[in-house]
């Protein structure tokens, strides 16, 4: 069963930060000491971009801009009963930040700041300033979880508000965000909290920090990956700990269900690496993993999981994505999509993918790929002509076929005047899609010959189109 691994960059475990080795620099590199700056958010896209909303769902601090992070925290026992470990982590993508060339390689600088409150009272504070390293250019523009830091904090049980700030080192962006946060008295019978990894190594000891890579998005990618690996511990008395898992979705379904035994480690710890399947749960789907105890069900505690579309597909639930793919494919083929049952969603996408993928012998489904692409572009191109820029006329045609060979217009050159037209070409096909501005306002409408004449052309292009 396979199970994530970090993608290129190097996380550090614990109390470091992340830093990033490979070798090769791309010759279209800015020159040395030129910064270079993530790319501004698109005004007026939704959570395509910025999956902000998914993670704030699940339960994670997830601002969206100006510097997107993911936060989780989670709790394991020490080795007194008045005080709980906790685990911070923060992850970042390589794009949130500002590189600057530095020798052959590509650098930059962050800052975590974070506080456990109790009334006025700061009850622990973390502050550390931490480095990237990248050792080619298109590294800097990595959009995954590219960056991980990772802090524990001894606390003691009871009630906090937590504060994360992320702060970009080489500009003036920063965000925060604050969460409410109950640390649990784990000791002498508890449960930890799981928490989903890259990597873990059992504790032994309740006196050390756990030595594991954590994953605060916890999202996985449908078709790549095929076990979320879980970090469980559990306390008290015995030779192992039994301790039910579930899945459940949404509405509380159950999707998944196992009964694992964690290992006596000495001290009344109990811990333990278990995979699990991520094929039961579906894609799209925010689901919650639960753990109890079988000699104390209602001793539990969970922890949320994703499983996403693929890569450099929008993180979203399967109902957006419907709504995203109304310009792609076959309408039997979305219908197809919208009608399975949320327990054969993920083996009607994986045959939708299939049916869809111009080149199969690659691992992504380039199709797709370039369409989400596209709607990037179409929200940043278009987003003055109100709402999100991939579902007016002009982002709409965009979005579906693509750019033209030529653009002209019609009607002077005076920007506020009305009946203004604009035209595209799309030479191949030898057609000619006409916008109108009937207002002077820049509210471009495609006439109604070339709505029929789009159609056509859609037929023609446009992936998995066609009799089904």
């Amino acid at each position: 069963m396979q199970s994530r691994r970090p993608a290129a960059t190097v996380v550090a475990a614990l109390l470091l930060g992340a830093c990033a080795t490979q070798r090769r620099v791309d010759p279209d590199a800015p020159i040395p000491g030129q910064g270079v700056a993530p790319p501004a958010a698109a005004a007026g896209a939704s959570t395509f971009g910025e999956p902000a909303a998914i993670y704030q769902r699940m339960g994670l601090l997830a601002p969206a801009a100006p510097v997107p992070f993911v936060g989780a925290v989670r709790f394991v026992a020490t080795a007194r009963p008045d005080s709980t470990l906790a685990l911070l982590a923060v992850s970042l993508q390589n794009r949130a930040l500002t590189f600057v060339r530095d020798g052959d390689r590509y650098r930059a600088a962050y800052e975590v700041r974070a506080e456990f409150r109790q009334g006025g009272r700061v009850a622990r504070r973390v502050e550390a300033q931490q480095l990237v390293q990248v050792a080619s250019y298109r590294e800097t523009s990595r959009g995954d979880e590219s960056v991980i830091f990772q802090q524990t904090l001894p606390l003691p049980p009871g009630q906090y508000t937590l504060s994360v700030a992320v702060r970009d080192g080489g500009s003036a962006r920063s965000a925060s965000q604050d969460a409410a946060v109950t640390v649990p008295q784990l000791r002498p019978a508890g449960l930890a909290t799981p928490v989903i990894v890259y990597e873990a190594t059992a504790r032994a000891s309740a006196d050390s920090a756990p030595r594991l890579v954590a994953s605060p998005r916890a999202s996985f990618t449908f078709g790549r990956d095929t076990a979320a690996t879980v970090y469980l511990e559990g306390y008290g008395a015995g030779a192992s700990l039994p301790v039910r898992l579930t899945a459940r979705g949404d509405q509380g379904a159950l999707l998944w269900a196992d009964t694992v035994r964690l290992a006596a480690r000495g001290g009344a710890l109990f811990s333990g690496v278990v995979p699990v399947p991520l094929a039961p749960l579906g894609v799209g789907r925010v689901v919650t993993l639960v753990a109890s105890r079988d000699d104390a069900p209602a001793t539990t505690s969970d922890a949320p999981l994703f499983v996403t579309f693929g890569d450099e597909l929008p993180v979203t639930t399967f109902e957006e994505m419907l709504s995203y793919l109304r310009f792609f494919g076959s309408r039997a083929r979305i219908d197809a999509l919208r009608k399975a049952p949320p327990t054969e969603r993920a083996a009607a996408w994986g045959a939708f993918s299939r049916a869809t993928d111009p080149t199969p012998s690659t691992p992504q489904n380039e199709a797709l790929r370039d369409y989400f692409q596209r709607i990037a572009l179409a929200n940043a191109r278009y987003r003055d002509e109100g709402g999100n820029g991939w579902l007016s006329d002009r982002g709409r045609v965009y979005v579906t076929v693509g750019d033209p060979d030529q653009i002209y217009q019609q009607g002077g050159v005076d920007m506020n005047a009305r009946g203004r037209a604009q035209v595209w070409e799309y030479r191949a096909e030898r057609v000619q899609l006409v916008f109108v501005d009937q207002s002077g306002f820049g509210r471009w409408r495609l006439t109604q010959q070339s709505e029929a004449e789009l159609r056509a052309l859609v037929l023609r292009r446009a992936p998995g189109r066609g009799a089904d």
